[in-house]
């Protein structure tokens, strides 16, 4: 049983004890960014490339971190260990770094010290339907932010935009948004990448989201059983002709999507528990994992 136990610089309690001070800036500004990953087995997937991304994150802020990446990892591990995360027990981990605490002023100072904290919990519980029927999707009206004003491929801590989307497509009773841009091309889910299988291609975004880890691994596993995927700008005038849809996340790997309601009120409706491309790309996913794990078993946190 993994219990909710969160690491601020070093200090572990469990999570309802924790705290940070009001002055910090990821508090105050959302200027943080941050990674989620999930373990099996103790395993951390795609480490190596999660702190590659953390770290690019930063860079795209003129962030500097303040701790090494092996600090990070000692730190991560030693939360896991006591959150109970073992071969027995798999858990969620997110590492966030904040540019620190300082006076109330949107210009960072640039001597600042970054402050980490590390939540370690169990694995989201996904409500069993969303695999065996699949998730009701919905366009919002809230649009995506543009690239050239907030990049997505900065993992950061300020959602507000996603959640304004999230918000109108559940109070419009929906399970999940996809977001579009002002030009109407399709960018991401709420927090998570969106792919559709449109006149026989299994496409996603090319633009506009965050590079999704899990995004880049499901197109290897696909490529590496011989079935095509493609990363493209896609419109959401070409989802008239989408006949699935599913969702890929750190935590969910691939979940399927059962219907799409567009701006007009428009239903699209797919295959419930996913088509036949999105099983496959379930399985086919399943099995990279399975073979990923095994060959980073050193990597195991306990």
């Amino acid at each position: 049983m993994i219990a909710s136990t969160v690491n601020v610089d070093g200090t572990i309690t469990e999570a309802a004890k924790a705290s940070i001070p009001v002055l910090d800036r990821g508090f105050l500004y959302g200027d943080s960014v941050y990674e989620v990953f999930r373990t099996y087995r103790s395993v951390p997937l795609f480490l190596e490339e999660h702190f590659e991304r953390l770290e690019n994150s930063a860079q795209l802020i003129q962030m500097r971190i303040s701790q090494t990446r092996g600090q990070l990892l000692e730190e991560i591990r030693r939360t896991a260990i006591e959150a109970g995360v073992s071969r027995e027990s798999d858990g969620y981990v997110r590492y966030q770094i904040t540019r620190g605490e300082g006076v109330v002023d949107l210009y960072p100072d640039p001597g600042l010290e970054t402050r980490y904290v590390i939540i370690v919990k169990a694995l989201p519980s996904w409500d069993p339907i969303f695999y065996e029927r699949g998730v009701n999707m919905a366009i919002p009206n809230v649009r995506r932010n543009p690239v050239n004003a907030l990049d997505p491929n900065i993992k950061g801590g300020n959602y507000l935009n996603n959640i304004m989307g999230l918000t109108e497509a559940k109070e419009a009773g929906a399970d999940d948004c996809v977001m579009l841009n002002r030009d109407g091309f399709v960018t991401e889910a709420a927090n998570s990448n969106v792919w559709f299988l449109i006149r026989g291609r299994l496409v996603t975004p090319g633009s506009g989201n965050l590079k999704g880890l899990t995004k880049k691994h499901v197109h290897r596993a696909l490529k590496a059983a011989g079935m095509q995927s493609f990363e493209e700008d896609v419109h959401v005038n070409e989802l008239l002709d989408a006949t699935e849809c599913f969702i890929t996340s750190a935590t969910r790997e691939v979940m399927p999507c059962v219907s799409l309601t567009l701006l007009d009120g428009e239903r699209l409706e797919f295959p419930v528990g996913g088509g036949d491309v999105t099983r496959a790309a379930g399985q086919v996913f399943s099995g990279y994992v399975e073979d990923y794990i095994s060959q980073h078993a050193n990597d195991a946190l306990a």
